[in-house]
């Protein structure tokens, strides 16, 4: 196999960065600096910014799931220590979030700006922002346990 494992290792971190990286930037950076911007100006602005940013994460998940699955079975598959599933669950869990926040809360969102109903965006986002926020802390948590996975 070579290198096949160090490989999986860099994918999978690097999309983990680009994912959990952009929530930083997201709730942390982006928001407070346009939280004073009237409806018209920040929904198309977020809708923009998310556009682009979702995509991004699609793929992350890709590689991630791709990357994870191959590390967990090198690792173990189902023997595997209960840190690596602990990852691969709250990955999951992550996962399945953001798939509410794209395919739910976002066209909201989308249809909100092109339709100007600038009250049923600002809901969308609020709601997208809360679970931003849940994904951020879990991802925090699953870098936090695969520190533990390290067993120094």
């Amino acid at each position: 196999m070579g290198h096949a494992i160090e490989i999986a290792l860099f994918v999978h971190l690097l999309s983990v960065a680009v994912w959990v990286g952009g929530m930083v930037f997201a709730h942390f950076c982006l928001r407070p600096a346009i939280e004073d911007l009237s409806p018209q100006l920040r929904l198309p602005l977020i809708e923009s910014v998310f556009g682009r940013f979702f995509n991004w994460v699609g793929i992350a998940i890709i590689a991630i799931l791709l990357s994870g699955g191959f590390l967990l079975m090198q690792f173990g598959g189902g023997h595997a220590t209960w840190q690596l599933h602990a990852m691969a669950g709250l990955g999951v869990i992550m996962m399945l979030t953001f798939g509410h926040i794209r395919f739910a809360l976002f066209p909201r969102i989308r249809r909100a700006v092109q339709a100007q109903k600038w009250p049923d965006g600002a809901r969308a986002v609020g709601t997208m922002r809360r679970l931003v926020v849940v994904n951020l802390v879990l991802g925090v948590v699953t870098i936090g346990v695969a520190v533990l996975a390290r067993g120094y």
